[in-house]
């Protein structure tokens, strides 16, 4: 079951990267819930994809990188970075911790923690003058 849900969460990711919520909520279950920690609170999974796809408008690409992953046959936490480009060119990382609760083979319940790291840009040097 582990290799199944390890799959499934990388699916999940992958639908977010294509900008596809529609496929990624096909891979939840329909009482699926998100908890944030950016005061939101806990919400139904429409709610929390609809505000992603709100979100995407002035995005480019999103792109997750797993930075570690540790599973129970019905669980899985991992530790990500997600890289995001805004239409303007703009660059930021979001690093998150986030754990997926399965249920019957679907993510029923995501909890996310997240903080955002501006991207480091080398600092202008004065022209000799």
């Amino acid at each position: 079951m582990a290799h199944d849900i390890d799959d499934q969460v990388n699916l999940f990711l992958r639908s977010l990267e294509a900008f596809d919520f529609t496929a990624a909520r096909t891979m939840c279950t329909e009482a699926a819930t998100v908890r944030q920690n950016d005061g939101q609170g806990e919400q139904p999974i429409e709610d929390s994809l609809d505000r992603l796809r709100s979100f995407t408008v002035d995005v480019c690409s999103l792109r997750y990188d797993v930075i570690r992953r540790f599973r129970d046959p019905d669980e899985v936490l991992q530790q990500h970075v997600l890289h995001v480009v805004g239409n303007d060119g703009s660059r930021s990382d979001v690093h998150a911790a986030v754990y997926f609760r399965f249920q019957g083979g679907l993510i029923d319940r995501i909890e996310e923690y997240v903080y955002a790291e501006p991207t480091l840009t080398a600092p202008r040097t004065r022209d000799p003058a």
